[in-house]
């Protein structure tokens, strides 16, 4: 009974483990001079699922500051939101750990 409770502990903690390395990505957005503040706000609320309150101040760090981290999660889970906003025509990258 105790091997099988260490086994089962063993591979709890990897799948843990590999869960938290997947989840060491973040979406940075980048200023440019082309979109106005509601359309980066509309495209964090539609594709990145932002309240407006969240849109709002990430926008505003992204103007002053010229980028702004939008969303952490795993490289699959960034992956769409990464290519939405490109698809909008703005300017975003994915960053690991």
């Amino acid at each position: 009974m105790h091997i099988r409770v260490m086994e089962q502990y063993k591979t709890n903690t990897q799948e843990e483990t590999a869960t938290l390395e997947d989840m060491g990505c973040r979406l940075v957005v980048h200023n440019d001079d082309v979109h106005t503040f509601d359309y980066v706000i509309k495209a964090l609320v539609d594709i990145c699922r932002h309240t407006v309150e969240q849109a709002e101040q990430c926008t505003i760090l992204i103007h002053c500051k010229g980028k702004c981290v939008v969303k952490s999660g795993s490289y699959e889970t960034l992956l769409p939101m990464h290519t939405g906003l490109l698809d909008k025509q703005l300017t975003s990258e994915i960053i690991k750990g």
